[in-house]
């Protein structure tokens, strides 16, 4: 027999899960009814629904489209959240992607369907980005959230039990603590699960289910949940990280997959970066992104010809390191170079506040990658035109 479970006789603290974190990603468990009572300007990270709340309203009150049941907008006005644009009053959207417009639509669509997203991209291709902005969009909530890793149990996508209440009462509602899964299901909303392929295969596999029937069973009540029009369910992934479980073929098919890719150019990448740095820096206080522009093109650049195994000009071949030099890690370093530039400089993003930075990010192996990078900067580096200053802060750095 079918089940609602109401959001608001729920304690999220019931659930054995940790709910906190307090780095870039959302809480591991936390839903709609788990909302802390800081104000957005106060939070460190606000939600996506928080930041853009304005945003939000506007292309709302303009939408004037065909809005799919229990959507907050109309799939044309979440494409434009997604994209950026501006509205007939003059309100401009920002863009919160920076890429081919036809990836956003498909994925908007997908959800528009009884179609489970999967987002998948290399780390760093804003897949866990794209999924907040999505949620934020379409339900209004971007915290209904299952976080991937390792140790990840079933109960976090299924649900699990106040033990205090199921000893002193057995398995009843009141003892039943529900996932962010189970409430979207019951709510009609989208629910997120990041790093899908780092769950154990066997966890994975919970999903099929829902997926497929749209039900969530509670063999211990006899009951079960169904889900309610407006749910879906957005997956992120990615098979290059170390770790990962394979999707089984089964799961895979209960998704529509979009790949993100990385950036196609130069440009696209400094102006991610720049977009990203800006809204960081802010919230920090730290310089404005416009004073270290060129410090920005030199990151992209480093970390997309050791990326590429390439120089930009395609002349010179140099070795790739052993990981991943994402868009993200991008990010990073020049956020952390502008906070060094405002606290122990000038306000003025130099070559010496990012060189310790990329160091960082591209020698993780102590032993191979740091030849790989010691030959890039003989090779490559040294010689390049208007470069002299970067070439000796890298080589300060890597003494």
């Amino acid at each position: 027999m079918p089940v609602s479970v109401e959001p608001t006789s729920v304690d999220p603290s019931q659930n054995g899960s940790a709910p906190a974190n307090t780095g870039v990603d959302t809480p591991t468990t936390a839903g709609a009814g788990a909302r802390t009572s800081a104000p957005a300007a106060e939070a460190l990270r606000p939600h996506a629904e928080d930041a853009f709340a304005d945003e939000l309203a506007a292309l709302a009150a303009q939408d004037d489209r065909p809005r799919p049941i229990r959507w907050n907008l109309s799939p044309w006005a979440v494409a434009t959240y997604l994209l950026g644009g501006t509205l007939p009053d003059g309100t401009v959207i920002t863009p919160k992607y920076v890429g081919p417009r036809r990836i956003i639509e498909v994925a908007v669509t997908t959800l528009a369907t009884d179609r489970a997203l999967l987002l998948l991209g290399v780390p760093g291709t804003a897949k866990t980005w794209v999924s907040e902005h999505l949620a934020a969009a379409v339900s209004g909530d971007s915290t209904l959230l299952v976080q991937g890793t390792a140790g990840t149990p079933e109960e976090a996508i299924r649900y699990g039990w106040n033990y205090a209440q199921l000893l002193a009462h057995g398995p009843s509602r009141d003892a039943l603590v529900p996932s962010p899964v189970m409430r979207a299901m019951a709510e009609g909303m989208t629910a997120r699960v990041e790093e899908l392929t780092r769950i154990p295969a066997d966890v994975q596999d919970t999903l099929i289910t829902i997926l497929s029937e749209k039900t969530l069973p509670i063999p211990e009540l006899g009951q079960e949940v169904q889900a309610v029009r407006g749910f879906n369910l957005i997956a992120t992934a990615n098979d290059r990280d170390r770790g990962v479980n394979d999707l089984s073929s089964a799961l895979r098919r209960r998704f529509n997959t979009v790949v993100l890719p990385l950036p196609e150019s130069v440009e696209a990448e400094v102006d991610i970066v720049s977009r990203r740095v800006d809204q960081i820096g802010r919230s920090l206080d730290l310089p404005a992104v416009p004073d270290g522009v060129d410090e920005i093109r030199r990151v992209v650049t480093v970390f997309r010809e050791l990326r590429d195994g390439v120089t930009s000009d395609g002349r010179t071949k140099v070795k790739s390191p052993s990981d991943t030099l994402s868009t993200a890690e991008a990010i990073s370093v020049v956020t952390n170079g502008l906070a060094l530039a405002a606290h122990f400089g000038d306000g003025v993003l130099r070559p010496s506040d990012v060189a310790a930075g990329i160091l960082g990010a591209v020698v993780r192996d102590p032993a191979a990658d740091r030849v790989v990078w010691q030959e890039y900067l003989e090779a490559v580096v040294r010689e390049r035109d208007g470069w002299k200053d970067f070439y000796r802060a890298c080589r300060e750095v890597s003494a």
